[in-house]
């Protein structure tokens, strides 16, 4: 789920609670993982950065080999893709347990689906909303899949956090962490879902 509108400002008064060390474990285990995989374009950034800087250096202190910076952009747009893709990587990972630091709110109010609309984006199949008890929208998300959600409004205890979505509804877990223990660096998650 991504967020498709700010938090309600009457959260502030919002119960919160802060994120439980196992809930960060598992943030903190899947950006380890991204990591492991962005050691590829970290390793072609400096690969690529290191022959940029030989090939200008050669140039300049190697009489006869000044035909030689003609290549050195070639390297150097090398780097800075391979520095792009690592960025890439890591952006969303790195931004999801920056969130954990953030407090997951607890609201005692309603649970809304709502079928998609004209600004649902293809894979979409919808909008989640968590409800203050006058039914006003507290957090609402963009939800991903292949069904459609179908309008519909169910009274729940709910926790959340605006950058995750919804924790639990009425204490259950909505799968948004796994349950139970990841495999270190998250090797082998993606086939769970």
């Amino acid at each position: 789920m991504s967020p498709s509108r700010q938090l309600d400002p009457r959260a502030r008064q919002l119960a919160k609670r802060p994120w439980t060390h196992r809930e960060r474990t598992i943030v903190w285990r899947g950006l380890t993982g991204r990591m492991a995989i962005a050691i590829e374009p970290l390793a072609g950034f400096v690969f690529f950065s290191l022959f940029t800087w030989g090939i200008v250096w050669r140039a300049h202190h190697v009489k006869g080999d000044a035909t030689l910076i003609a290549v050195a952009p070639i390297f150097a747009l090398g780097a800075v893709a391979f520095l792009g893709y690592f960025i890439a990587v890591l952006a969303a990972p790195i931004l999801a347990y920056a969130q954990t630091r953030r407090p997951i709110y607890v609201v005692d109010g309603y649970v809304r689906y709502r079928p998609p609309d004209d600004g649902t984006a293809p894979g979409e199949c919808g909008y989640v909303a968590v409800l203050f008890e006058d039914k006003s929208v507290a957090c609402e998300w963009r939800a991903r899949g292949k069904k459609a959600y179908p309008a519909c409004t169910i009274p729940a205890m709910a926790e959340f956090s605006t950058f995750a979505g919804i924790h639990t509804i009425d204490g259950k877990s909505t799968g948004l962490l796994p349950d139970g223990e990841l495999p270190p660096l998250t090797i082998g998650i993606a086939p769970r879902h």
